[in-house]
C-alpha cells in the first residue's frame, strides 16, 4: 500500500475536487481492502484496493447528490488554504518561473481530467497514471476489458482537445 498510496490519493483528488475527502476516502479503501481481502494473495491487492477506491469515490458522489437536492444548496466548494510546505522554494532551485508554468500546466490537466465523464476519468488515470493493465482496470472498474479501451480512447481524445484548446 506505501507504493501506491501517493497515487491512488492523487486518483480520488481529481476525482472529487476535495482534497480532505479525498484523504478519507483512500484511508477508507486501504482499510476496507486489509478488513476484507487480508487474506487473498498478494497479486489480487491492487486491482482489489482500485475497485474498492472507484466505489467509494462513486459513494461520495452519490451522498453528495442527494445532499444537495434535499438541502437546496450546492457542494460547499470549500478550498483549503495552501499547505505551506507545498508552497515552500524548491531546495533544488528551480527557478519561480519554470514552477509557475509547471504549476499551470498541472492546474490544467487536473482541470481537464474534472470535465471528463466519470467512467472515461477513472479508465485514464488508472491506465495511464497507474499503469494497470487492461484487465486489472476492468476489474478495478467492474466492466468488460473492451469498455476500458473506449473510455480510455475517448478520454486521450477528449484531453488532447481541452489542453490544445487552452494553449
Amino acid at each position: 500500500m506505501a507504493g501506491i498510496e501517493r497515487r491512488a490519493f492523487r486518483i480520488a483528488e481529481i476525482s472529487v475536487g476535495d482534497r480532505e475527502d479525498a484523504l478519507d476516502i483512500v484511508q477508507d479503501a486501504m482499510f476496507k481492502l486489509v478488513e476484507r481481502y487480508r487474506d487473498r494473495d498478494e497479486s489480487e491487492w491492487r486491482p482489489l484496493f482500485y475497485k474498492i477506491l472507484q466505489s467509494r469515490i462513486r459513494d461520495r458522489y452519490r451522498r453528495t447528490a442527494v445532499r444537495n437536492r434535499l438541502r437546496g444548496f450546492f457542494s460547499r466548494g470549500d478550498s483549503a488554504d495552501e499547505d505551506p510546505i507545498q508552497t515552500a522554494p524548491d531546495p533544488k532551485g528551480e527557478t519561480p518561473e519554470r514552477q509557475l508554468e509547471q504549476t499551470q500546466t498541472m492546474d490544467s490537466i487536473d482541470q481537464a481530467l474534472r470535465t471528463l465523464p466519470t467512467r472515461q476519468q477513472q479508465a485514464f488515470l488508472l491506465r495511464a497514471w497507474e499503469g494497470m493493465a487492461v484487465a486489472e482496470t476492468a476489474a478495478a472498474m467492474g466492466c468488460s476489458a473492451g469498455s476500458v479501451k473506449t473510455h480510455y480512447h475517448r478520454a486521450v481524445h477528449a484531453l488532447r482537445a481541452i489542453l490544445e484548446s487552452t494553449e
